[in-house]
């Protein structure tokens, strides 16, 4: 790196490419070629935008590519539901910007976010937009990548862990258990004006064999519920609320879903939540049922009975 005598960024988007080609292709033999690509002229002017998925909060699901994308980064605008342990591996020059997001509470305006975002990448800057969850999740990615385009910034998604996959992980529950999942549905409680989506397909969400994954339902749970249950879902599926799904604070309610608003009433949850209904959730609620002496050690300290 001496004798090439590149400057700083030079140097670091040397060892980027590298890094990308080496995990890309870990058996391949570089070459003359190979220094030529890596060392090709950039545009030092050249700013880019990467929405990045933290995952719902343990830092150790995060991707190695997302690893890679909070290593190159110039800028972060990250939001609230981001872990705060997912930033301690971000690059330590990194300027780290809170953009927060969250529902029924003041928070950055989205046109807001896409013009801050946009103008960073104008003035050259490596920007990634870190979420939690899954970007392309309830994430309003596809706002974020037009403002992009619009600008003619280059932009790139890098996919994460969403909740419910990441609570279920943790509850040791399959989503489409054989037999009585035949469907996996993501659906949101909250709409674009704070209320209940009115677009919700009641039907889908009372079909025996589909289990749904709300997310945002904290404000508009009793709601969807009461008329879940008007237009046939069963008062007696089973159901949980989990909170702050794989961090140490996790929490999780589990009743019958007629059951389940008056419980996250009476026992407010702090940080995201993500509600799960659905008939693969039966053995899970009559776990917790049970005596607490009979419950494994670990799941004691996340359940809430």
């Amino acid at each position: 790196m001496k004798e090439l005598a590149l400057p700083f960024r030079g140097r670091r988007t040397f060892w980027e490419r590298f890094t990308a080609r080496a995990i890309a292709a870990p058996d391949h033999v570089p070459n003359e070629t190979d220094l030529d690509s890596l060392l090709a002229p950039q545009r030092l002017d050249a700013g880019s935008v990467t929405l990045v998925g933290a995952g719902p909060g343990d830092p150790e699901l995060l991707t190695l590519r997302a690893l890679r994308a909070l290593q190159s980064a110039d800028v972060i605008l990250f939001d609230d539901l981001v872990s705060a342990d997912i930033l301690d591996f971000a690059r330590r020059e990194a300027k780290k910007m809170l953009v927060g997001k969250t529902g029924h509470a003041p928070s950055c305006r989205q046109n807001d976010i896409n013009d801050l975002m946009v103008s960073l990448a104008k003035a050259g800057r490596c920007v990634v937009r870190l979420k939690g969850g899954d970007p392309m999740v309830f994430g309003r990615a596809d706002e974020e990548i037009a403002a992009c385009r619009a600008a003619g910034i280059a932009v790139d998604v890098v996919p994460g862990v969403t909740t419910a996959q990441g609570a279920a992980a943790r509850l040791l529950v399959s989503l489409t258990r054989r037999q009585e999942a035949r469907r996996l549905q993501y659906i949101t409680g909250h709409g674009r004006h704070g209320g209940l989506p009115a677009d919700i397909d009641w039907t889908s969400i009372a079909d025996p064999n589909a289990t749904t994954a709300v997310y945002m339902p904290t404000r508009t749970l009793p709601e969807l519920v009461a008329v879940a249950l008007k237009r046939g879902l069963d008062p007696a599926t089973p159901a949980v609320a989990v909170a702050s799904a794989t961090r140490p604070d996790e929490r999780v309610i589990a009743a019958r879903i007629a059951d389940l608003p008056a419980r996250l009433a009476a026992e407010p949850a702090t940080g995201p939540v993500v509600v799960m209904i659905g008939s693969v959730f039966a053995d899970y609620l009559e776990m917790a049922a049970k005596p607490a002496t009979s419950i494994d050690e670990t799941t004691q300290t996340r359940l809430v009975r």
